[in-house]
C-alpha cells in the first residue's frame, strides 16, 4: 500500500478516536467540573466522596472488584496449570468448554439464581427435603448475603478471561528455565512460585485488569439483585435527572479515576515482570501423564468448575421452561409457550430486531475500522501507529458506563454532536458505541492475521504491476478473512448483548436492545420472568455458537481478544 494511502487510513482512524473515544470521556468530565456559571469546579467531585451514600457506593463497587479478581484468579490459575502441564481424561473437550460461562451476561444469569437461591428456590427446597432447614424459617439468600452473591456471580462469569491469559503464557514460557531451576534443586512448589509466575505474570495481569475494571463497573447483576449500593447502580438510578444533575457525572468521573489508577498501580507492581525468558518457547514442552486417580481428579476439578459456573445458565433454562417453580427443587410442570409468546411479544420482537440492527451496522464499522488500525500497525513504519493500536485496545479498560453517559453528554442540546440523535432514535449512538467497544476484537484478530501472511506476496503482486490497494484487496485480505470473520462474529454476538449502552442509551421502549428488554420483562408481573429467561436462552444459543465458530477459526489466539 503506497505511504501516502497508509498515512491517510491513519489520520481518518486517529480522527475517528478523538471524536468518538476521547471526545466523550472528556465531555463526561467536563459536565463533573462544570459549575453553574460555566466555570470549573470541584465541587460535585468533593461531595461525591463527601456524601456517605456515594462513599459507600465506591467502597462496595471496590470490595465486589477485588474480591471478584482473586476469586478469578483462584479459579483460573489451578486450571490453566492442569491444562498446560498435565494430560489427563477429557482435557480438549474440557478446554474447549471454558468459554461457556461467558456465553450469557452475568445479569441474565441473575434470574437463574434468584430462582435457585430465593426463600421458596431450588437449593431452600432441597435443604428442606433432607431435614437440613426449617420450613417456617427458610433463609434469605439474596437477601442477607447479595453482595456474596454478586461476587460469585461474577467470578463464574468472568474467570475463563484470566484462564485465557495464563494459560496462552504458560504454552509460550521456555520449559528450559524450569528445568535449569529443577537442575539447580528446586522443587516443583518453589520453581512455580520463583520461576514460573513472575515469568506468565504479564499474562495474568493483562487478563486480571480487565477481570477487575468489568466487576468494579458492573451494573447489571447488582440491578437484577435488587443491591443499589455500588455506584453503577447508583449512576443508572439517576439517568432520569441528567439536565439538571451534575452528579451522575460526577460519579462516573471518580468511577473513571479510579480505574485507570488501578490499572496504573498493577501495571507498576505485576505489568512487568522482572525475568526474563517469557516470550516464547525455544524447546517444545511435553504434558505430563499423570496416574490415573491423579488425571481423574485434575478432570472432576475441571468439570466440577465448568459446572458450578453454567448453573446459572441451567437456571435460566429452567426457569424459561417452567409452568410453576415455587416451593420445589425443579420445576413441577414444564412447557414450550414462554419461547413461543417470547417470540410473538412486542417489546422482544421490537428489541430481536433492534439487536440485529444495530449489532449488524456495529459489527460493519468495527470491520472497516479494525482492519484499518490492523493493517497500519502491522504492515507500516508511521510514527504513532504504536498510538494509534493502544487506542484501540483502550475500550477494553475503560468503563461501558463511563463510555455510554460520554455519549450522552457529547448529544446534548447544544452540543457539537447532538445531531447524532435522530429525535429519540439512538440507533447512530448505539452503533458507534458497539462498534468502539468491540472494536479491540477485530483489531486483534486483523493484526494476528496480518502477521500471518508475508507480505513478500503483496511485493510479488506488485512487481507483476497490480497497484498496492489492488494486492491488499485481491491478495492479503482474503488471505486473513478467516481472522476477519473470526473478530467479526465476536465483534456481533458480544454487541447483541451489550449491557451498559443498551441500558443507558435506549430510553424508549421502540428502540430497546435484547438486553434492555430482558430487563424490562424482568421487571414485569406475572410471566415476566420466564419470557426474559426464554429470551435470554435464545441470547445464550446465539453467542455460543459464533464464539464456537471464533475458537475454530482463532484456536488458541482466541485468549489474545481478551488482553488489556
Amino acid at each position: 500500500m503506497s505511504k501516502t494511502l497508509s498515512l491517510l487510513i491513519f489520520l481518518v482512524m486517529t480522527a475517528f478516536f478523538a471524536c468518538f473515544f476521547a471526545y466523550p470521556i472528556w465531555a463526561a468530565l467536563e459536565s463533573a467540573f462544570r459549575g453553574p456559571d460555566h466555570k470549573f469546579t470541584l465541587e460535585y467531585i468533593t461531595e461525591v466522596f463527601l456524601n456517605e451514600l456515594y462513599r459507600e457506593g465506591l467502597w462496595n463497587s471496590f470490595i465486589i472488584a477485588v474480591w471478584t479478581t482473586l476469586g478469578s484468579l483462584v479459579i483460573a490459575l489451578p486450571l490453566a496449570v492442569c491444562y498446560v502441564r498435565f494430560a489427563f481424561p477429557g482435557r480438549a473437550l474440557l478446554n474447549s468448554l471454558v468459554l461457556m460461562p461467558m456465553i450469557l451476561p452475568p445479569f441474565v444469569g441473575a434470574i437463574g439464581i434468584k430462582a435457585m437461591l430465593g426463600q421458596a428456590g431450588a437449593l431452600n427446597s432441597l435443604l428442606i427435603n433432607l431435614g437440613l432447614m426449617d420450613a417456617m424459617h427458610p433463609t434469605d439468600w439474596l437477601g442477607q448475603q447479595r453482595m456474596l452473591g454478586i461476587i460469585i456471580m461474577e467470578v463464574l462469569h468472568l474467570y475463563p478471561i484470566i484462564y485465557l491469559n495464563a494459560a496462552a503464557a504458560l504454552s509460550n514460557l521456555d520449559p528450559a528455565m524450569e528445568e535449569a531451576a529443577a537442575n539447580l534443586g528446586c522443587n516443583a512448589w518453589s520453581r512455580f512460585w520463583r520461576v514460573t509466575l513472575p515469568l506468565i505474570m504479564p499474562g495474568v495481569f493483562a487478563g486480571g485488569t480487565i477481570v477487575f475494571v468489568w466487576s468494579f463497573t458492573e451494573m447489571g447483576v447488582p440491578l437484577l439483585f435488587d443491591y443499589d449500593r455500588v455506584t453503577a447502580v447508583q449512576v443508572f438510578r439517576s439517568i432520569n435527572d441528567l439536565s439538571g444533575n451534575p452528579f451522575p457525572y460526577a460519579l462516573v468521573t471518580v468511577m473513571l479515576v479510579f480505574s485507570t489508577l488501578f490499572y496504573l498501580t498493577s501495571k507498576l507492581l505485576f505489568g512487568s515482570s522482572s525475568a526474563s525468558g517469557g516470550g516464547r518457547a525455544t524447546t517444545g514442552r511435553e504434558t505430563i501423564q499423570l496416574p490415573p486417580w491423579l488425571g481423574w481428579a485434575c478432570t472432576a476439578f475441571f468439570a466440577g468448575v465448568t459446572f458450578l459456573a453454567v448453573l446459572p445458565h441451567l437456571g435460566v433454562v429452567l426457569l424459561s421452561f417452567s409452568k410453576d417453580w415455587y416451593g420445589t427443587v425443579i420445576p413441577h410442570s414444564l412447557t414450550l409457550s414462554h419461547y413461543h409468546d417470547a417470540l410473538g411479544h412486542e417489546l422482544t420482537l421490537s428489541s430481536i430486531a433492534n439487536s440485529l440492527k444495530y449489532s449488524a451496522l456495529a459489527m460493519l464499522v468495527a470491520l472497516v475500522l479494525g482492519i484499518g488500525v490492523a493493517y497500519v500497525s502491522v504492515r507500516t513504519r508511521i510514527w504513532g501507529r504504536q498510538i494509534l493500536d493502544a487506542m484501540a485496545m483502550l475500550p477494553l479498560a475503560v468503563p461501558g458506563i463511563v463510555m455510554a453517559f460520554g455519549y450522552l453528554a457529547m448529544t446534548r442540546e447544544g452540543q457539537p454532536f447532538h445531531w447524532l440523535m435522530l429525535g429519540d432514535d439512538p440507533i447512530l449512538l448505539l452503533v458507534i458505541a458497539y462498534a468502539v467497544r468491540r472494536l479491540p476484537y477485530v483489531v486483534r484478530s486483523a493484526a494476528a492475521g496480518f502477521q500471518q501472511v508475508s507480505p513478500t506476496l503483496e511485493e510479488a503482486a506488485q512487481n507483476l504491476g497490480a497497484r498496492p490497494e489492488k494486492a491488499l484487496w485481491r491478495i492479503t485480505l482474503p488471505l486473513v478473512a478467516p481472522n476477519l470473520v473470526a473478530g467479526g462474529l465476536l465483534a456481533f454476538s458480544f454487541a447483541m448483548l451489550e449491557v451498559s449502552d443498551s441500558m443507558i442509551l435506549a430510553q424508549q421502549a421502540a428502540h430497546f436492545p435484547i438486553t434492555k428488554a430482558i430487563y424490562s420483562l424482568v421487571l414485569a408481573l406475572g410471566s415476566g420472568p420466564n419470557l426474559a429467561s426464554a429470551l435470554g436462552v435464545w441470547a445464550m444459543i446465539f453467542l455460543a455458537v459464533t464464539i464456537l465458530g471464533a475458537g475454530v477459526i482463532l484456536g488458541k489466539k482466541l485468549g489474545a481478544l481478551f488482553r488489556g
